[in-house]
Protein backbone atom coordinates (compact mmCIF):
# COMPACT_ATOMS: atom_id res chain seq x y z
CA UNK A 1 0.00 0.00 0.00
CA UNK A 2 2.81 2.73 1.29
CA UNK A 3 4.83 2.03 -1.94
CA UNK A 4 1.97 3.17 -4.41
CA UNK A 5 1.30 6.39 -2.54
CA UNK A 6 5.14 7.16 -1.46
CA UNK A 7 5.80 9.71 -4.45
CA UNK A 8 2.47 10.96 -4.44
CA UNK A 9 1.89 14.67 -3.18
CA UNK A 10 -1.49 16.07 -1.58
CA UNK A 11 -3.22 18.86 -1.00
CA UNK A 12 -5.79 18.59 2.02
CA UNK A 13 -8.17 21.61 1.56
CA UNK A 14 -10.30 22.52 4.97
CA UNK A 15 -11.49 25.13 7.39
CA UNK A 16 -11.05 23.09 10.20
CA UNK A 17 -7.74 22.46 11.87
CA UNK A 18 -8.81 19.18 13.41
CA UNK A 19 -10.07 17.32 10.50
CA UNK A 20 -7.16 18.80 8.22
CA UNK A 21 -5.05 16.95 10.63
CA UNK A 22 -6.74 13.97 11.14
CA UNK A 23 -6.99 13.36 7.36
CA UNK A 24 -2.98 13.99 7.34
CA UNK A 25 -2.56 11.39 9.85
CA UNK A 26 -4.63 8.84 7.00
CA UNK A 27 -2.62 10.21 3.89
CA UNK A 28 0.61 9.77 5.58
CA UNK A 29 -0.62 5.94 7.05
CA UNK A 30 -1.80 4.94 3.87
CA UNK A 31 1.90 5.67 2.67
CA UNK A 32 1.95 9.43 1.27
CA UNK A 33 5.21 11.19 2.18
CA UNK A 34 3.81 14.67 0.90
CA UNK A 35 0.77 16.43 2.27
CA UNK A 36 0.20 19.85 2.36
CA UNK A 37 -2.63 22.03 4.05
CA UNK A 38 -4.87 24.58 3.37
CA UNK A 39 -7.90 26.00 5.78
CA UNK A 40 -9.20 28.78 3.49
CA UNK A 41 -10.53 28.17 -0.31
CA UNK A 42 -8.94 31.53 -1.76
CA UNK A 43 -5.61 30.06 -0.68
CA UNK A 44 -6.19 26.68 -1.78
CA UNK A 45 -6.87 28.02 -5.06
CA UNK A 46 -3.55 29.93 -5.25
CA UNK A 47 -1.66 26.79 -4.36
CA UNK A 48 -3.13 24.87 -6.93
CA UNK A 49 -2.61 27.33 -9.17
CA UNK A 50 1.27 27.38 -8.55
CA UNK A 51 1.88 23.64 -8.74
CA UNK A 52 0.25 20.36 -10.10
CA UNK A 53 -1.23 17.68 -6.88
CA UNK A 54 -0.94 14.25 -7.65
CA UNK A 55 -4.37 13.86 -4.82
CA UNK A 56 -6.97 16.80 -3.54
CA UNK A 57 -8.73 16.25 -0.51
CA UNK A 58 -11.86 19.20 -0.01
CA UNK A 59 -14.11 19.82 2.68
CA UNK A 60 -17.45 20.77 0.73
CA UNK A 61 -18.77 23.34 3.33
CA UNK A 62 -16.49 25.89 3.66
CA UNK A 63 -19.27 27.66 6.02
CA UNK A 64 -17.52 27.61 9.45
CA UNK A 65 -14.83 30.24 7.59
CA UNK A 66 -15.09 33.77 8.93
CA UNK A 67 -15.95 35.52 5.22
CA UNK A 68 -13.53 38.12 3.70
CA UNK A 69 -14.91 41.78 3.61
CA UNK A 70 -18.08 40.41 3.66
CA UNK A 71 -18.16 37.85 0.53
CA UNK A 72 -19.11 34.58 1.61
CA UNK A 73 -16.71 31.31 0.84
CA UNK A 74 -16.86 29.34 -1.64
CA UNK A 75 -17.72 25.48 -1.53
CA UNK A 76 -15.46 23.19 -2.38
CA UNK A 77 -17.63 22.38 -5.56
CA UNK A 78 -17.73 25.87 -6.46
CA UNK A 79 -13.38 25.95 -5.95
CA UNK A 80 -13.69 22.63 -8.20
CA UNK A 81 -15.69 24.59 -10.92
CA UNK A 82 -13.71 27.45 -10.98
CA UNK A 83 -10.71 25.26 -11.16
CA UNK A 84 -11.94 23.19 -14.08
CA UNK A 85 -13.24 26.11 -15.66
CA UNK A 86 -9.26 27.79 -16.06
CA UNK A 87 -8.21 24.20 -17.18
CA UNK A 88 -6.03 24.17 -13.52
CA UNK A 89 -6.57 20.52 -13.01
CA UNK A 90 -4.37 18.00 -15.12
CA UNK A 91 -5.66 14.58 -15.92
CA UNK A 92 -3.66 12.84 -13.64
CA UNK A 93 -4.99 14.75 -10.45
CA UNK A 94 -7.23 12.75 -8.10
CA UNK A 95 -9.79 14.92 -6.59
CA UNK A 96 -12.03 13.83 -3.76
CA UNK A 97 -14.61 15.62 -2.08
CA UNK A 98 -14.85 14.59 1.56
CA UNK A 99 -18.38 16.21 3.48
CA UNK A 100 -20.44 15.17 6.59
CA UNK A 101 -23.28 16.02 3.93
CA UNK A 102 -25.64 12.63 3.35
CA UNK A 103 -28.12 13.73 1.50
CA UNK A 104 -28.73 12.05 -2.34
CA UNK A 105 -28.78 15.02 -3.98
CA UNK A 106 -25.27 16.58 -2.82
CA UNK A 107 -24.11 13.05 -3.56
CA UNK A 108 -25.56 13.13 -7.15
CA UNK A 109 -24.21 16.53 -7.72
CA UNK A 110 -20.72 15.87 -6.69
CA UNK A 111 -20.98 12.87 -9.13
CA UNK A 112 -22.70 14.48 -12.06
CA UNK A 113 -19.59 16.84 -12.10
CA UNK A 114 -17.29 14.20 -13.04
CA UNK A 115 -15.58 13.76 -9.04
CA UNK A 116 -13.01 11.38 -8.76
CA UNK A 117 -14.69 10.58 -5.84
CA UNK A 118 -16.35 11.56 -2.68
CA UNK A 119 -15.99 10.48 0.99
CA UNK A 120 -18.74 10.74 3.98
CA UNK A 121 -17.38 11.37 7.05
CA UNK A 122 -15.78 9.61 9.21
CA UNK A 123 -14.02 7.08 7.32
CA UNK A 124 -11.05 5.05 8.14
CA UNK A 125 -7.68 4.98 6.71
CA UNK A 126 -8.53 1.86 4.46
CA UNK A 127 -11.78 3.75 2.91
CA UNK A 128 -9.34 6.85 1.92
CA UNK A 129 -6.92 4.52 0.22
CA UNK A 130 -9.55 2.53 -1.50
CA UNK A 131 -11.19 5.41 -3.07
CA UNK A 132 -7.73 7.09 -3.77
CA UNK A 133 -6.88 3.67 -6.06
CA UNK A 134 -10.09 3.68 -7.43
CA UNK A 135 -10.00 6.92 -8.80
CA UNK A 136 -6.15 6.73 -10.06
CA UNK A 137 -7.14 2.80 -11.87
CA UNK A 138 -9.68 5.01 -13.96
CA UNK A 139 -7.19 7.48 -15.08
CA UNK A 140 -5.53 4.15 -15.61
CA UNK A 141 -7.73 2.11 -17.75
CA UNK A 142 -8.82 5.73 -19.73
CA UNK A 143 -5.07 6.39 -19.91
CA UNK A 144 -5.35 6.00 -23.77
CA UNK A 145 -8.11 8.38 -24.06
CA UNK A 146 -6.14 11.80 -21.68
CA UNK A 147 -2.94 11.14 -23.53
CA UNK A 148 -4.69 11.83 -27.04
CA UNK A 149 -6.00 14.76 -25.59
CA UNK A 150 -2.75 16.10 -24.38
CA UNK A 151 -1.36 15.33 -27.35
CA UNK A 152 -3.94 17.45 -28.93
CA UNK A 153 -5.69 14.23 -31.08
CA UNK A 154 -9.31 15.42 -29.99
CA UNK A 155 -10.59 13.20 -32.83
CA UNK A 156 -9.12 10.23 -31.74
CA UNK A 157 -9.36 10.60 -28.04
CA UNK A 158 -13.43 11.42 -28.74
CA UNK A 159 -13.78 7.88 -31.04
CA UNK A 160 -11.82 5.99 -28.17
CA UNK A 161 -14.53 7.25 -25.98
CA UNK A 162 -17.38 6.79 -27.96
CA UNK A 163 -16.01 2.51 -28.18
CA UNK A 164 -16.08 2.88 -24.63
CA UNK A 165 -19.90 3.86 -24.43
CA UNK A 166 -20.91 1.67 -27.15
CA UNK A 167 -19.10 -1.64 -25.70
CA UNK A 168 -20.58 -0.52 -22.40
CA UNK A 169 -16.59 -1.03 -21.07
CA UNK A 170 -15.65 -0.37 -18.02
CA UNK A 171 -16.54 3.72 -17.17
CA UNK A 172 -18.10 4.11 -20.19
CA UNK A 173 -20.42 6.89 -18.67
CA UNK A 174 -17.86 9.00 -17.29
CA UNK A 175 -16.06 8.58 -21.48
CA UNK A 176 -19.56 9.40 -22.64
CA UNK A 177 -19.21 12.79 -20.73
CA UNK A 178 -15.89 13.06 -22.20
CA UNK A 179 -16.75 12.34 -25.67
CA UNK A 180 -19.46 14.66 -25.59
CA UNK A 181 -17.20 17.25 -24.45
CA UNK A 182 -14.57 16.53 -27.18
CA UNK A 183 -17.31 16.12 -30.44
CA UNK A 184 -18.66 19.62 -29.03
CA UNK A 185 -15.32 21.50 -28.96
CA UNK A 186 -14.41 19.89 -32.94
CA UNK A 187 -18.09 21.18 -33.74
CA UNK A 188 -19.30 17.68 -34.45
CA UNK A 189 -23.02 18.32 -33.34
CA UNK A 190 -24.95 15.90 -34.60
CA UNK A 191 -22.27 12.90 -33.46
CA UNK A 192 -22.35 14.71 -29.95
CA UNK A 193 -26.09 15.35 -30.25
CA UNK A 194 -25.97 11.14 -31.05
CA UNK A 195 -23.98 10.07 -27.89
CA UNK A 196 -25.64 12.41 -25.72
CA UNK A 197 -29.15 11.22 -26.58
CA UNK A 198 -28.43 7.60 -25.59
CA UNK A 199 -26.60 8.62 -22.32
CA UNK A 200 -30.27 10.59 -21.67
CA UNK A 201 -32.34 7.46 -22.71
CA UNK A 202 -30.60 5.92 -20.19
CA UNK A 203 -30.85 8.66 -17.70
CA UNK A 204 -31.56 11.93 -17.96
CA UNK A 205 -28.47 13.29 -16.17
CA UNK A 206 -28.54 17.11 -15.93
CA UNK A 207 -24.76 17.14 -17.70
CA UNK A 208 -26.04 15.21 -20.74
CA UNK A 209 -29.26 18.00 -20.78
CA UNK A 210 -26.85 20.92 -20.74
CA UNK A 211 -24.92 19.25 -23.31
CA UNK A 212 -27.88 18.34 -25.67
CA UNK A 213 -28.67 22.25 -25.41
CA UNK A 214 -24.59 22.97 -26.21
CA UNK A 215 -25.10 20.93 -29.37
CA UNK A 216 -28.11 22.64 -30.49
CA UNK A 217 -26.61 26.08 -30.12
CA UNK A 218 -23.60 25.07 -31.99
CA UNK A 219 -25.82 24.18 -34.90
CA UNK A 220 -27.47 27.73 -34.84
CA UNK A 221 -30.89 25.88 -33.20
CA UNK A 222 -31.17 28.68 -31.22
CA UNK A 223 -34.89 28.18 -30.48
CA UNK A 224 -34.69 24.45 -29.77
CA UNK A 225 -31.87 25.20 -27.28
CA UNK A 226 -33.51 27.41 -25.45
CA UNK A 227 -36.62 25.70 -25.17
CA UNK A 228 -33.98 22.81 -23.68
CA UNK A 229 -32.30 25.28 -21.50
CA UNK A 230 -35.43 26.57 -19.58
CA UNK A 231 -36.80 22.94 -19.30
CA UNK A 232 -33.58 21.72 -17.86
CA UNK A 233 -33.54 25.14 -15.30
CA UNK A 234 -37.34 24.51 -14.53
CA UNK A 235 -36.62 21.25 -13.42
CA UNK A 236 -33.15 21.71 -12.02
CA UNK A 237 -33.24 24.93 -10.57
CA UNK A 238 -29.72 25.18 -8.41
CA UNK A 239 -27.56 23.57 -11.55
CA UNK A 240 -25.93 27.22 -12.05
CA UNK A 241 -23.91 25.95 -15.04
CA UNK A 242 -27.11 26.07 -17.14
CA UNK A 243 -27.24 29.71 -16.08
CA UNK A 244 -24.38 29.96 -17.59
CA UNK A 245 -25.15 28.67 -21.38
CA UNK A 246 -28.36 30.80 -20.99
CA UNK A 247 -26.67 33.83 -20.35
CA UNK A 248 -23.69 33.38 -23.16
CA UNK A 249 -26.98 32.60 -25.37
CA UNK A 250 -28.69 35.81 -24.38
CA UNK A 251 -25.46 37.76 -24.66
CA UNK A 252 -25.15 36.93 -28.15
CA UNK A 253 -29.14 37.43 -28.79
CA UNK A 254 -28.28 40.99 -28.22
CA UNK A 255 -30.67 40.76 -24.51
CA UNK A 256 -28.63 41.79 -22.45
CA UNK A 257 -30.64 42.97 -19.87
CA UNK A 258 -32.26 39.14 -19.68
CA UNK A 259 -28.28 38.08 -19.45
CA UNK A 260 -28.33 39.83 -16.40
CA UNK A 261 -30.83 37.93 -14.79
CA UNK A 262 -29.50 35.11 -15.80
CA UNK A 263 -26.16 35.38 -14.21
CA UNK A 264 -27.66 36.87 -10.59
CA UNK A 265 -29.13 33.77 -10.43
CA UNK A 266 -26.46 32.08 -10.98
CA UNK A 267 -24.03 34.37 -8.70
CA UNK A 268 -26.61 34.04 -6.07
CA UNK A 269 -26.42 29.94 -6.38
CA UNK A 270 -22.77 30.17 -6.29
CA UNK A 271 -21.68 33.53 -4.44
CA UNK A 272 -18.21 32.63 -4.15
CA UNK A 273 -17.89 31.99 -7.97
CA UNK A 274 -15.35 34.54 -9.20
CA UNK A 275 -15.85 33.77 -12.94
CA UNK A 276 -19.64 34.40 -12.32
CA UNK A 277 -19.44 37.80 -10.10
CA UNK A 278 -16.68 39.26 -12.82
CA UNK A 279 -19.72 38.35 -15.65
CA UNK A 280 -22.41 39.76 -13.87
CA UNK A 281 -20.61 42.92 -13.02
CA UNK A 282 -19.87 43.55 -16.82
CA UNK A 283 -23.43 42.99 -17.76
CA UNK A 284 -24.36 45.42 -15.28
CA UNK A 285 -21.88 47.86 -17.31
CA UNK A 286 -23.13 47.25 -20.28
CA UNK A 287 -26.82 46.81 -19.53
CA UNK A 288 -27.11 50.46 -18.22
CA UNK A 289 -26.61 49.82 -14.56
CA UNK A 290 -23.75 51.31 -12.98
CA UNK A 291 -24.77 50.44 -9.05
CA UNK A 292 -25.22 46.62 -9.61
CA UNK A 293 -22.00 46.92 -11.78
CA UNK A 294 -20.17 48.86 -9.02
CA UNK A 295 -21.55 46.03 -6.00
CA UNK A 296 -20.21 43.08 -8.54
CA UNK A 297 -17.05 44.42 -9.92
CA UNK A 298 -16.08 45.51 -6.11
CA UNK A 299 -17.21 42.00 -5.15
CA UNK A 300 -14.88 40.19 -8.20
CA UNK A 301 -11.77 42.42 -6.66
CA UNK A 302 -12.06 40.79 -3.23
CA UNK A 303 -12.62 37.23 -4.69
CA UNK A 304 -10.12 37.64 -6.97
CA UNK A 305 -6.92 39.42 -5.31
CA UNK A 306 -4.02 37.43 -6.20
CA UNK A 307 -5.64 34.85 -8.52
CA UNK A 308 -4.71 33.63 -12.18
CA UNK A 309 -8.49 33.47 -12.34
CA UNK A 310 -8.61 37.41 -12.29
CA UNK A 311 -9.73 39.03 -15.42
CA UNK A 312 -8.62 42.67 -15.64
CA UNK A 313 -11.26 44.03 -17.98
CA UNK A 314 -13.03 44.16 -14.47
CA UNK A 315 -10.71 46.53 -13.66
CA UNK A 316 -10.92 48.76 -16.28
CA UNK A 317 -14.85 48.58 -16.03
CA UNK A 318 -14.26 49.36 -12.45
CA UNK A 319 -12.30 52.56 -12.71
CA UNK A 320 -15.14 53.95 -15.30
CA UNK A 321 -17.33 53.73 -12.55
CA UNK A 322 -15.16 55.07 -10.12
CA UNK A 323 -14.74 57.73 -12.84
CA UNK A 324 -18.41 58.66 -12.89
CA UNK A 325 -18.10 58.68 -8.87
CA UNK A 326 -15.63 61.43 -9.32
CA UNK A 327 -13.51 59.04 -6.83
CA UNK A 328 -10.32 59.60 -7.72
CA UNK A 329 -8.75 57.40 -4.83
CA UNK A 330 -10.70 54.40 -6.37
CA UNK A 331 -9.67 55.59 -9.81
CA UNK A 332 -6.27 55.43 -8.43
CA UNK A 333 -6.17 52.13 -7.19
CA UNK A 334 -7.73 50.67 -10.06
CA UNK A 335 -4.47 52.21 -12.33
CA UNK A 336 -2.28 50.66 -9.10
CA UNK A 337 -3.37 47.23 -9.98
CA UNK A 338 -3.30 47.45 -13.72
CA UNK A 339 0.57 48.48 -13.94
CA UNK A 340 1.76 45.94 -11.42
CA UNK A 341 0.03 43.24 -13.74
CA UNK A 342 1.59 45.23 -16.35
CA UNK A 343 5.06 44.53 -14.63
CA UNK A 344 4.39 40.58 -14.51
CA UNK A 345 3.31 40.77 -18.43
CA UNK A 346 4.88 43.57 -20.38
CA UNK A 347 4.58 42.79 -23.81
CA UNK A 348 0.89 41.95 -23.30
CA UNK A 349 -1.04 44.79 -25.57
CA UNK A 350 -3.95 44.07 -23.52
CA UNK A 351 -3.00 44.97 -20.89
CA UNK A 352 -1.42 48.06 -22.26
CA UNK A 353 -4.29 48.91 -23.93
CA UNK A 354 -6.51 49.01 -20.96
CA UNK A 355 -3.76 50.93 -18.80
CA UNK A 356 -4.22 53.24 -21.53
CA UNK A 357 -7.84 53.46 -21.29
CA UNK A 358 -7.43 53.93 -17.10
CA UNK A 359 -4.70 56.33 -17.25
CA UNK A 360 -7.29 58.82 -19.75
CA UNK A 361 -10.20 58.68 -17.14
CA UNK A 362 -7.46 59.39 -14.08
CA UNK A 363 -5.82 62.25 -16.54
CA UNK A 364 -9.81 63.70 -16.93
CA UNK A 365 -9.93 63.74 -13.10
CA UNK A 366 -7.16 65.67 -12.76
CA UNK A 367 -7.95 68.11 -15.21
CA UNK A 368 -5.04 67.01 -17.95
CA UNK A 369 -7.43 67.15 -21.19
CA UNK A 370 -4.41 67.64 -23.85
CA UNK A 371 -2.75 64.28 -22.49
CA UNK A 372 -6.33 62.76 -22.20
CA UNK A 373 -6.78 64.14 -26.21
CA UNK A 374 -3.38 62.65 -27.06
CA UNK A 375 -4.12 59.49 -25.36
CA UNK A 376 -7.44 58.33 -27.20
CA UNK A 377 -5.75 59.55 -30.47
CA UNK A 378 -3.10 57.13 -29.68
CA UNK A 379 -5.79 54.36 -29.14
CA UNK A 380 -7.87 55.12 -31.59
CA UNK A 381 -4.59 55.00 -34.07
CA UNK A 382 -4.60 51.04 -33.45
CA UNK A 383 -8.85 50.24 -34.36
CA UNK A 384 -6.83 48.42 -37.90
CA UNK A 385 -4.90 46.80 -36.40
CA UNK A 386 -4.79 42.98 -36.03
CA UNK A 387 -4.71 41.93 -32.53
CA UNK A 388 -7.35 44.95 -31.86
CA UNK A 389 -9.99 42.91 -30.44
CA UNK A 390 -14.06 43.70 -29.72
CA UNK A 391 -12.97 44.13 -25.90
CA UNK A 392 -10.43 46.96 -27.07
CA UNK A 393 -13.18 48.56 -29.31
CA UNK A 394 -15.97 48.33 -26.28
CA UNK A 395 -13.47 49.69 -24.05
CA UNK A 396 -12.24 52.84 -26.31
CA UNK A 397 -15.87 53.55 -27.45
CA UNK A 398 -17.10 53.24 -23.25
CA UNK A 399 -13.97 56.06 -22.94
CA UNK A 400 -14.69 58.21 -25.89
CA UNK A 401 -18.73 58.22 -24.64
CA UNK A 402 -18.18 59.32 -21.06
CA UNK A 403 -15.49 61.49 -21.65
CA UNK A 404 -17.77 63.64 -24.34
CA UNK A 405 -20.44 63.01 -22.01
CA UNK A 406 -17.98 64.87 -19.16
CA UNK A 407 -18.06 67.37 -21.83
CA UNK A 408 -14.70 67.21 -23.66
CA UNK A 409 -13.99 67.90 -27.23
CA UNK A 410 -13.07 65.08 -29.59
CA UNK A 411 -13.25 66.32 -32.91
CA UNK A 412 -12.25 62.99 -34.38
CA UNK A 413 -14.88 61.44 -31.92
CA UNK A 414 -17.54 60.17 -34.69
CA UNK A 415 -14.91 58.91 -37.01
CA UNK A 416 -13.36 56.85 -34.24
CA UNK A 417 -16.93 55.43 -33.28
CA UNK A 418 -17.71 55.15 -37.08
CA UNK A 419 -14.47 53.36 -37.87
CA UNK A 420 -14.86 51.14 -34.47
CA UNK A 421 -18.59 50.19 -35.88
CA UNK A 422 -17.71 49.47 -39.69
CA UNK A 423 -15.35 46.95 -38.07
CA UNK A 424 -16.81 44.96 -35.38
CA UNK A 425 -20.82 45.08 -35.78
CA UNK A 426 -22.23 42.09 -37.78
CA UNK A 427 -24.50 40.11 -35.38
CA UNK A 428 -27.46 42.17 -32.91
CA UNK A 429 -25.56 40.51 -29.99
CA UNK A 430 -22.65 42.66 -30.87
CA UNK A 431 -24.59 45.76 -31.59
CA UNK A 432 -26.10 45.45 -28.65
CA UNK A 433 -23.36 45.51 -26.41
CA UNK A 434 -21.11 48.14 -28.45
CA UNK A 435 -24.20 50.19 -28.12
CA UNK A 436 -24.08 49.86 -24.31
CA UNK A 437 -20.46 50.26 -24.32
CA UNK A 438 -21.22 53.99 -26.24
CA UNK A 439 -24.37 54.39 -24.42
CA UNK A 440 -23.22 57.16 -21.77
CA UNK A 441 -23.87 59.60 -25.37
CA UNK A 442 -26.60 58.77 -26.83
CA UNK A 443 -25.65 59.50 -30.57
CA UNK A 444 -22.76 57.51 -30.58
CA UNK A 445 -24.92 54.45 -29.55
CA UNK A 446 -27.14 55.34 -32.48
CA UNK A 447 -24.28 55.21 -35.06
CA UNK A 448 -23.42 51.70 -33.92
CA UNK A 449 -26.87 50.62 -34.54
CA UNK A 450 -26.40 52.20 -37.85
CA UNK A 451 -23.06 50.71 -38.59
CA UNK A 452 -25.21 47.65 -37.85
CA UNK A 453 -27.74 48.29 -40.47
CA UNK A 454 -24.76 49.43 -43.00
CA UNK A 455 -22.99 46.15 -42.57
CA UNK A 456 -26.08 43.86 -43.06
CA UNK A 457 -27.36 45.60 -45.97
CA UNK A 458 -23.79 45.57 -47.83
CA UNK A 459 -23.96 41.79 -46.95
CA UNK A 460 -27.41 41.34 -48.17
CA UNK A 461 -26.70 43.61 -51.62
CA UNK A 462 -23.48 41.23 -52.24
CA UNK A 463 -25.29 38.00 -52.01
CA UNK A 464 -28.17 39.63 -54.56
CA UNK A 465 -25.39 39.08 -57.16
CA UNK A 466 -25.68 35.04 -56.52
CA UNK A 467 -29.15 34.94 -56.67
CA UNK A 468 -28.65 36.44 -60.13
CA UNK A 469 -26.05 33.73 -61.01
CA UNK A 470 -23.23 35.87 -60.71
CA UNK A 471 -21.16 34.81 -57.45
CA UNK A 472 -17.63 36.35 -58.78
CA UNK A 473 -19.21 39.75 -58.32
CA UNK A 474 -20.53 38.94 -55.24
CA UNK A 475 -16.97 38.16 -54.12
CA UNK A 476 -15.94 40.95 -55.49
CA UNK A 477 -18.16 43.14 -53.37
CA UNK A 478 -17.57 41.42 -50.60
CA UNK A 479 -13.48 41.43 -50.28
CA UNK A 480 -14.09 44.96 -51.18
CA UNK A 481 -16.22 45.77 -48.02
CA UNK A 482 -13.89 43.51 -45.77
CA UNK A 483 -10.77 45.96 -47.35
CA UNK A 484 -12.52 48.89 -46.56
CA UNK A 485 -13.76 47.88 -43.25
CA UNK A 486 -12.13 45.22 -42.17
CA UNK A 487 -15.29 43.42 -40.46
CA UNK A 488 -14.67 39.67 -40.42
CA UNK A 489 -18.15 39.27 -41.64
CA UNK A 490 -17.93 39.95 -45.20
CA UNK A 491 -14.35 37.34 -44.86
CA UNK A 492 -16.38 34.54 -43.45
CA UNK A 493 -19.24 35.35 -45.99
CA UNK A 494 -16.92 35.59 -49.03
CA UNK A 495 -15.69 31.91 -47.67
CA UNK A 496 -19.16 30.99 -47.45
CA UNK A 497 -19.33 31.67 -51.56
CA UNK A 498 -16.30 30.45 -52.33
CA UNK A 499 -17.05 27.40 -50.96
CA UNK A 500 -20.73 26.62 -51.94
CA UNK A 501 -19.95 28.50 -55.73
CA UNK A 502 -16.56 26.94 -56.51
CA UNK A 503 -17.76 25.03 -59.48
CA UNK A 504 -19.45 28.25 -60.91
CA UNK A 505 -16.77 30.69 -60.65
CA UNK A 506 -14.52 32.26 -63.59
CA UNK A 507 -11.79 33.72 -61.72
CA UNK A 508 -11.34 30.88 -58.32
CA UNK A 509 -7.97 31.57 -57.71
CA UNK A 510 -8.09 35.62 -57.66
CA UNK A 511 -10.71 35.51 -55.34
CA UNK A 512 -9.37 32.57 -53.41
CA UNK A 513 -5.85 34.91 -53.13
CA UNK A 514 -7.34 37.85 -52.03
CA UNK A 515 -9.13 35.98 -49.43
CA UNK A 516 -6.05 34.65 -48.27
CA UNK A 517 -4.77 37.83 -48.21
CA UNK A 518 -7.48 39.63 -46.17
CA UNK A 519 -6.83 36.50 -43.69
CA UNK A 520 -2.97 37.47 -43.36
CA UNK A 521 -4.39 40.90 -42.41
CA UNK A 522 -7.28 40.26 -40.08
CA UNK A 523 -6.16 36.81 -38.85
CA UNK A 524 -7.42 33.24 -39.25
CA UNK A 525 -10.24 33.70 -36.39
CA UNK A 526 -14.17 33.76 -37.60
CA UNK A 527 -16.05 36.99 -36.75
CA UNK A 528 -16.55 37.28 -33.39
CA UNK A 529 -19.85 36.25 -30.84
CA UNK A 530 -20.89 39.11 -27.80
CA UNK A 531 -19.39 38.11 -25.04
CA UNK A 532 -18.14 40.02 -22.12
CA UNK A 533 -14.80 39.32 -20.46
CA UNK A 534 -12.42 36.66 -21.45
CA UNK A 535 -14.82 33.99 -23.06
CA UNK A 536 -15.33 31.16 -21.70
CA UNK A 537 -17.34 29.22 -24.70
CA UNK A 538 -16.80 26.21 -22.89
CA UNK A 539 -19.70 26.86 -19.94
CA UNK A 540 -21.58 23.63 -19.05
CA UNK A 541 -19.45 21.57 -19.56
CA UNK A 542 -16.09 19.70 -18.81
CA UNK A 543 -13.06 21.34 -19.03
CA UNK A 544 -10.42 19.84 -21.41
CA UNK A 545 -6.74 21.02 -20.88
CA UNK A 546 -4.26 19.75 -23.63
CA UNK A 547 -0.87 19.80 -23.41
CA UNK A 548 -1.20 21.89 -26.56
CA UNK A 549 -3.18 24.66 -24.93
CA UNK A 550 -1.82 25.88 -21.67
CA UNK A 551 -4.19 27.77 -18.91
CA UNK A 552 -4.17 31.68 -19.70
CA UNK A 553 -1.55 32.23 -16.27
CA UNK A 554 -2.60 35.88 -16.88
CA UNK A 555 -5.94 37.11 -17.99
CA UNK A 556 -4.35 40.31 -19.47
CA UNK A 557 -1.83 38.30 -21.82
Amino acid sequence: MAALLADCTALIIDPNPTSRSVLSAQLRDAGMVTVMQSGRVIDARRQLETREFDVVLCEMDFHGNAPTAGVRTQTGQELLDELRAANLLPWATVFIMVTGERSYAKVAEAAESALDSYLLKPFTTQALHDRMMQARQRKKVLKDIYVAIDDGQFETAARLCTERFRHRDTYWLYAARLGAELLLRLEMHTAARELLDAVVAHQALPWARLGLARAQLGAQQTTPALRSLESLIADEPSFADAYDVMGRTQVAQGHLQEAMVTYQKACDLTPGSLRRQQKLGMLAFYAGDQAAAAKALDKAQVLGQGSKLFDFQSVVLLAIVRFRQRDGKGLGRCAVDLARALEKAPQSRRLQRMSGIVGAFDLMLRHQVGQVVETLRRLASEVSAKDFDMEAACNLLTAIAQLTAAELNLPDAEAWVQAIGQRFTGTKGISELMAGAAGAHAPYGELIKQCHVQVAESVERSMMHCVSGRPDAALDALLGHARSTLNQKFVDTARGVLKRYADKLEDAPRHHAALEELVRLLGARPAPMASVGVEDADSGGLRIRAGAAEPNSLPGG
